[in-house]
């Protein structure tokens, strides 16, 4: 499964912890509160945050506040109030932790799904 793949808004609410790790990128899974639900090994060792200082917490304000603004926790509200599925990819700069880090997010969310994802590659 890649990250660019045109089928996985529908499969990836399926996949299982220990398949997300196999993935070479970065997933980030939470609910309609905002709160981590999934965080796969790829975003772990890239961001430098274990799962257990992670999961539970809130994304926007508590693990990644540098996506807490209308581009990315903007949208994702916006598709949740309109009962709108989402899959929209953007390039966009992490400063949070580290320094800069330019990446591709892609922001998947399905109104009837339990978790909203959030998919990070890191650019070269």
């Amino acid at each position: 499964m890649t990250f660019d793949e045109v089928e996985l808004p529908g499969r990836i609410g399926v996949l299982t912890s220990g398949e997300l790790d196999l993935l070479e990128f970065g997933v980030i899974g939470f609910d309609d509160e905002g709160r981590v639900r999934e965080y796969n090994q790829h975003e772990s060792s890239m961001a430098g945050l274990t799962r257990e200082r992670v999961l539970g917490r809130l994304l926007f304000s508590e693990v990644a506040p540098c996506m807490g603004n209308a581009m990315v926790a903007g949208r994702f509200a916006r598709a949740a109030a309109d009962a709108e599925a989402l899959d929209a990819t953007l390039d966009y700069v992490l400063t949070l932790r580290m320094r800069p880090v330019k990446v591709r997010l892609r922001l998947l969310a399905d109104p009837g799904a339990p978790l909203r994802y959030l998919l990070v590659q890191r650019l070269a």
